[in-house]
């Protein structure tokens, strides 16, 4: 008895481990990544490709053992752990089909030969004050987020491996995200999408094939909401710096007679921004119904977003920045030297999506989507001394005074309409073999016009004068195949994809006159990958993937059939390793993206005049990322990534205009400057990092220590080289961002009262250091008497700044 009790605390302190196979309950078939959890811990592993799972560093103790895998039923067993066990599962198959199949399609699986980040609604949500969604993703590897107002509220943008919005694929429930001509994605478009998300997976590099516009740096790919089985009411209200309010109100019936769902949603935003005049007025809403069948579900989505943002899009000039100004703001300047108080962006987006996944045998499923997507708006804004001619209008003589030129208040607006549909067959015979078959066809229409709604000077136009307008239309087909087949342990997997475009414009033809324009475009973009599982919790990979991506709108409705760009290819290494234990899950991998004609601003003019991309001939991104965690104690948790990079162009040719005819182009005189070597990519940082210090001091508590570096990046690519021959009169030969460390807390406390099922408070310190530091930026040069100028804008982000947020769920 006595040395039993001196036993006592050597086993209590002792760690132990649970291990077994997971296998299907009819057919004893092995399921390959199901997922194992010890519930109420960190604890939670995937089984390999033979079915085996072990979880590690169990404490002496009683615990509820989970598993669950798409498309089975929920198994879980209570465990008493004294030492090292075995516990095998068998699952069921559901009697329903889960919402994750409508996604599978376009998604990376956990043995994927490509890096990826899976987000969870929980990981969405801890960080969700209000702020746009590209700031929910900022804790990512190779991400850099943006805001033009400097608060993360409104226009804001994020770059993955330096790669903008426009390069980034970015789905929303498998549907086309991007606009078809810009290619950008705006989540000012969608204001608090992220409560209405249920899990997120960002793919870096090429990935795997998806729908729409090619992946250059990155895919997202975002899931909204799935089913909850229980009826719910949620609030949840933020408030903090420069005016920042949000409501979000969230309801949902649960499962109905085992079979219908419904779930909605109504949001406001509102802020000040640190900018002045970048305000943002944000509303919108998501209405879900889905019907859950044995061999069939359907889920209709319908939502909206609404903005009305005062714009901050010009940045700050540099000497202004330097003299101390840092939310200068020109835009609606007036002769008074007052602001016109509507220099706003309008638009509202309206989205309806039916998706239905249908069972067909045991081996075989199917995924279809219909959508369509409707936007309408305007900017609207103040302008000086405008030549009434460039309007189309006749100029007015009055009292002997001819008219020729006015102030104005004009709007620039955009109608356009997106449908299409997506389709995928899973055909899934043995645990060895996954075959998926899929695509797309979407059609865009875009009405693009510019009224005058106000002249100060009398004029002959008449209200809402339209003085300009273009029609637009694109089609966009793909269709690709995946293929998953295991040998012993390894993976192999082969991807194919067959995309067609095409794409009628108002853009110039060979006489430089204004005629619509018809582009046809045709892609092949294979991918090929292997696998090999190391072990229960590890594994290796390898693939190469090709990619190919349009021009955009703007590339060529201001370009001829002489000078318009080519589209731009791309050939993706990846290779990696990735572990997944109980108390630590982490990746590291290595990539090299080779562009050719990839498409860059160089200052060239074109046949009419127009600064436009150009195609540069070789340039290339190479580097390491690495992303982990760590479960230090169970109150200490640690999670951070890095990526280190190298991104080059080759022989880079910068165009200044030293001389411009606009009424004689062979007249225009374009100095060209040759930078031999390699120069850095603009805005391609060459490390990146991120930390999150996590503490639990109490049950339901969390204290957050979350830092951010950027390193420098250039506005150009030149690498702030000198220009040759005028290094002696270059006026500003800085045109780079500085690089920057920014620190942030968050707090965050949950418990529950009989009535409400929790409250949570949480407060976010954003910047607590008060870092002074420009997370994007523009230049402009120009030659003027043999001295290059460089205008360089800024765009300044908040110093510390706070959010606090209640949320209570019914």
């Amino acid at each position: 008895m006595a040395i039993s009790g001196l036993m006592l605390p050597f086993v209590a302190a002792a760690q132990f481990s649970v291990s077994g196979k997971i296998t299907d309950q009819r057919t004893g078939e092995t399921l390959p990544g199901a997922t194992v959890s010890i519930e109420n811990t960190y604890l939670n592993t995937l089984a390999d490709s033979k079915g085996n799972y072990r979880i590690k560093n169990i404490k002496a103790g009683s615990y509820t053992i989970k598993v669950t895998y798409i498309g089975y039923q929920l198994a879980q067993a209570s465990i008493s752990v004294s030492g090292n066990q075995d516990r095998d599962f068998q699952l069921t198959k559901s009697n329903m089909i889960t919402d994750e199949v409508t996604v599978s399609a376009t998604r990376a699986s956990n043995n994927a030969p490509t890096t990826f980040t899976n987000l969870s609604k929980k990981d969405l949500q801890k960080n969700n004050f209000g702020q746009d969604l590209p700031f929910l993703l900022n804790q990512t590897p190779s991400a850099v987020v943006t805001s033009d107002a400097g608060t993360g509220i409104g226009y804001t943008g994020i770059r993955i491996r330096g790669s903008d919005g426009t390069r980034t694929n970015i789905t929303l429930n498998g549907i086309p995200l991007n606009d078809a001509e810009d290619q950008g994605a705006y989540f000012v478009d969608l204001p608090d999408l992220a409560s209405s998300v249920d899990n997120i997976q960002i793919q870096r590099g090429v990935g795997t094939s998806t729908n729409g516009a090619g992946a250059f740096g990155a895919s997202i790919n975002i899931q909204t909401t799935t089913r909850r089985d229980s009826a719910y009411a949620e609030i949840n209200n933020s408030a903090g710096s420069y005016g920042t309010l949000k409501n979000t109100l969230s309801l949902g019936t649960g499962l109905i007679d085992g079979k219908f769902t419904f779930d909605g949603r109504l949001s406001r935003i509102k802020s000040d921004g640190y900018i002045d005049r970048a305000s943002s007025d944000l509303k919108s809403y998501f209405f879900s119904g889905a019907y859950y069948g044995k061999n069939t579900l359907i889920r209709a989505n319908v939502f909206s977003g609404y903005e009305k943002t005062y714009q901050a899009w010009d940045g700050v000039p540099q000497d202004i920045l330097n003299a101390g100004n840092r939310t200068y703001n020109e835009l609606g300047l007036m002769p008074d030297g007052s602001y016109y108080y509507n220099q706003t962006d309008n638009y509202t987006q309206n989205y309806a999506q039916l998706l239905v996944d249908q069972k067909i045998t045991d081996n075989l499923s199917f995924s279809g989507a219909l959508h369509y997507t409707k936007g309408f708006g305007y900017y609207e804004e103040y302008k000086m001394d405008q030549s009434v001619a460039d309007y189309d209008l006749t100029p007015v003589t009055v009292g002997g005074t001819t008219i020729n030129t006015t102030d104005l208040v004009r709007r620039l607006w955009l109608d356009n309409d997106f449908y299409g549909l997506t389709y995928s067959l899973n055909y899934h015979p043995k645990k060895e073999f996954n075959l998926i078959l899929g695509g797309a066809y979407n059609e865009y229409k875009g009405r693009h016009y510019d009224n005058i709604e106000w002249t100060q000077q009398t004029t002959t136009a008449t209200p809402n004068y339209e003085y300009s307008r273009n029609d637009a239309k694109k089609t966009d087909f793909n269709i690709f195949g995946k293929v998953n087949y295991t040998v012993d342990d390894f993976t192999l997997f082969a991807d194919l994809q067959y995309r067609h475009l095409g794409y009628s414009f108002l853009g110039f033809d060979r006489n430089l006159n204004n005629v619509q324009q018809q582009v046809s475009l045709d892609f092949f973009n294979p991918k090929v990958g292997i696998t090999y599982q190391l072990n229960t919790a590890s594994n290796v990979y390898a693939s190469i993937a090709v990619a190919n991506h349009e021009p955009n709108r703007q590339d060529y409705i201001n370009s001829t059939p002489d000078s318009r760009p080519k589209p731009e290819n791309l050939k993706d290494l990846e290779v990696g390793y990735r572990i997944r234990e109980s108390d630590f899950t982490a990746g590291i991998n290595g990539f090299y993206m080779l562009y050719k004609n990839q498409l860059v601003l160089t200052g060239q003019l074109n046949d009419v005049g127009e600064a436009t991309r150009q195609n540069v001939d070789d340039s290339y991104r190479a580097g390491l990322e690495f992303d982990g965690k760590l479960r230090i104690t169970k109150w200490f948790n640690w999670a951070a990534t890095a990526a280190l990079s190298t991104n080059k162009v080759k022989n880079f040719t910068q165009y200044l205009v030293n001389h411009y005819d606009p009424n004689d182009y062979d007249k225009t005189n374009i100095v060209s400057i040759q930078y031999n070597g390699k120069t850095d990519i603009a805005f391609s940082p060459s490390f990146v990092g991120s930390s999150e210090l996590s503490f639990i001091p109490v049950k339901g508590g969390e204290i957050a220590f979350i830092s951010k570096y950027v390193g420098k990046q250039y506005l150009d690519n030149t690498s702030n080289g000198a220009f040759i021959g005028y290094a002696a009169g270059d006026a500003n030969p800085n045109r780079s961002l500085n690089s920057y460390f920014i620190n942030s807390m968050r707090l965050s406390y949950n418990f529950k009262v009989k009535s409400v099922k929790n409250i949570g408070v949480a407060l976010l310190v954003n910047n607590i250091f008060s870092k002074k530091y420009e997370a994007n930026g523009a230049t402009y040069p120009e030659i003027d008497a043999g001295t290059v100028y460089n205008y360089n804008y800024y765009y300044p982000q908040a110093p510390r700044n706070f959010l606090a947020s209640l949320s209570l769920a019914f």
